[in-house]
């Protein structure tokens, strides 16, 4: 395999199509930012947010040098992050997630993320897994381009230019609104919401908007990721339909629509044929969660950004919104690359129903458990030789999934909590709020919402390792909303799936546990 650098300054670009490894630097550092206008210490990668673009192609390999260099003593100053969307088949101990897959990176430690995409494309992204971490910063966007894509003949151009992220972002530090989230339990409301990673707060500066360029005539494959810790977004374009042709990762047929909704942490790609006057056009992503009278700052109708046809004067949209159609999840269906259905419609090897329950606010329990971080990561357990539930700590919040068997997971409708099952994508054969179960062609994603509505996925148990199931908006899961699967125990260990577990990351927990409790 060729080994290839890759600077930062071209972490935006279209890499090569040469498979290659590519090799990142990572610097996670305190920086003042102000995407908003209010300036504050952040969490970040290179003293930015969000965090560089990482750009590669299909089948590359990736290897990030994570040098932690955090100091403020008001944020958690260890870490970790997580891939968001790869399988990491064999490699389960550079997924992220802490006391799942490692121990957190402590301070004035480097270590080394190494894995390989492994045919995956689309839009994938990248964030801290340590409590609220990623709130205060730690986020952004990974996307895998495929210059063999069997769409590629629906769209022009498909670059840095065509990527847009969605985030909350917050005037106040993660662990403070944490500890009054757990008081009051009130969930923290973002001051503001960012397109491009700008933004406005009502009384805050008159930031400018972020700009999409576009030239009338041509198709534009854009990516929209959702960053947020909480809120989900209306996504639309003034004037304008669309096609949806990605969920997470995975290409669907195109649906054509005029808006979508997008939770936290899924990713959709639309295909925009820019064929309108030459004009400026509001891009909105209005965010839905909580009340906004909890936070005097915050205001959805401020979540936009331009659209600007090349020659359109430089100024403001005067277009107005239209409620148009909107996309229906279970309308989208993968290609026929993607082997729609291959699960079948066959009766589920292991059926777990997982029932969500508050009864004690603003803590989450899961079939009567609430999540706590065990005091030895589930991946170094399985390794350790933990077979049965009696074997792990705690064994409450650990299912254990046998090897090559069809699983099926159903979570009954409360509230809006979009989950995201790591080291898989799932075929969502029941969407929330729908009597419609589809074996033949469902959507296929990685994050899908329960939102007053029973939710139905499956996947196929084929991939050992150690895999978070949780709630995506980042003050639920810190509040219990998740489970853990340790998946085929024995294959973790031994034969052609057994895990690859370098020095550096058996080092992280004897390193972690040595620290002093502020430092961790």
């Amino acid at each position: 395999m060729v080994q290839v650098s890759v600077s930062l300054s071209i972490l935006g670009l279209l890499p090569v199509a040469l498979a290659a490894t590519k090799s990142f630097t990572f610097n996670i550092v305190n920086a003042v930012v102000a995407p908003d206008g209010f300036s504050r210490d952040a969490v970040t990668v290179n003293g930015k947010f969000p965090g560089p673009v990482v750009a590669v192609n299909k089948f590359d390999r990736v290897q990030i040098r994570t040098n932690n260099r955090l100091t403020d003593p008001d944020m958690r100053r260890s870490t970790s992050i997580h891939w968001h969307g790869f399988f990491q088949a064999r490699t389960s101990g550079m997924d992220g997630p802490s006391f799942v897959n490692q121990c957190p990176i402590p301070p004035n430690t480097t270590f080394l993320y190494d894995f390989d995409t492994a045919g995956q494309t689309g839009n994938f992204w990248y964030h801290s897994h340590l409590s609220t971490q990623y709130c205060d910063g730690l986020r952004g966007v990974f996307p895998v381009y495929d210059p063999k894509d069997p769409l590629r003949h629906l769209y022009d151009v498909d670059d840095a230019s065509t990527i847009i992220t969605l985030a909350d972002w917050y005037h106040g530090l993660a662990p403070e609104a944490q500890k009054k989230f757990f008081t009051s339990g009130t969930v923290p409301i973002p001051d503001s919401s960012l397109i491009n990673g700008v933004g406005r707060y009502n009384g805050g500066p008159l930031v400018p908007f972020a700009i999409v360029n576009v030239v009338r005539g041509k198709r534009y494959r854009f990516r929209v990721f959702s960053l947020s810790c909480r809120p989900f977004f209306t996504f639309s374009i003034d004037n304008h339909t669309f096609d949806v042709m990605e969920f997470d990762g995975i290409e669907h047929d195109p649906v054509p629509a005029q808006n979508f909704d997008i939770y936290a942490a899924q990713r959709v790609s639309i295909i925009l044929n820019a064929n309108q006057t030459v004009n400026n056009y509001w891009i909105r992503a209005f965010p839905t969660g909580g009340n906004p009278a909890g936070n005097p700052n915050f205001n959805p109708a401020l979540s936009l950004a331009i659209l600007r046809y090349k020659g359109a004067p430089a100024v403001e949209p005067t277009t107005v919104n239209v409620p148009g159609k909107k996309l229906v999840e279970g309308d989208m269906h993968p290609i026929k690359e993607e082997l729609p259905g291959k699960l079948g419609s066959g009766p589920a090897d292991v059926a777990i129903v997982l029932n969500i329950a508050q009864p004690n606010p603003p803590f989450f329990d899961i079939n009567g458990i609430s999540y706590i971080s065990p005091p030895v990561p589930v991946l170094l357990q399985l390794l350790s030789g933990a077979q049965t539930p009696q074997d792990l700590l705690p064994s409450e919040q650990v299912f254990l999934l046998p090897p090559n068997k069809l699983i099926e997971i159903s979570v009954p409708g409360t509230g809006a909590h979009p989950f995201h099952l790591h080291g898989h994508a799932f075929d969502l054969v029941r969407t929330s709020n729908s009597d419609v179960v589809n074996y033949v062609n469902p959507p296929r994603r990685d994050v899908a919402a329960v939102n007053g509505g029973n939710m139905t996925f499956r996947f196929f148990s084929e991939n050992p390792g150690a895999w978070f199931l949780h709630c995506h908006i980042d003050w639920h899961l810190e509040a219990g909303l998740a489970v853990v699967f340790g998946e085929a125990p024995a294959d973790n260990i031994s034969g052609p799936k057994s895990q690859i577990t370098p020095k550096d990351w058996q080092n992280l927990c004897p390193s972690y546990n040595k620290l002093r409790p502020e430092f961790q």
